[in-house]
């Protein structure tokens, strides 16, 4: 699966990345991706996510667990939904169970 990191943490996308590599693909854009991992207080993030799911295309999202509404708000446009802590650990097991 191609996956886009679509974060601006650096932390985040070098954890992610590193999943990426071992089960996964990096795709260059949205159009080329099978997933997109974003973040939840991005400005547009909900938007964003209706746009990709429209389109058929994963939508891995993660926050702040204090911040429950825009999770919620994530989940109800379509995408899986998790707290920071568990975004590797959902990547992870997205990409092993798809391929």
């Amino acid at each position: 699966m191609k996956v886009l990191l679509a974060t601006q943490d650096l932390i985040f996308r070098s954890k992610l990345g590193v999943v990426v590599r071992e089960l996964g693909e990096m795709a260059r854009d949205e159009a080329s991706s099978d997933v997109v991992v974003l973040d939840v207080e991005a400005p547009g993030a909900q938007e964003r996510i209706r746009g990709l799911v429209e389109r058929g295309v994963a939508v891995l999202a993660y926050g702040p667990h204090v911040r429950a509404e825009l999770l919620r708000a994530a989940r109800e446009a379509g995408a899986t939904a998790v707290p920071n802590s568990q975004v590797e650990q959902q990547l992870r097991h997205l990409l092993a169970t798809s391929t």
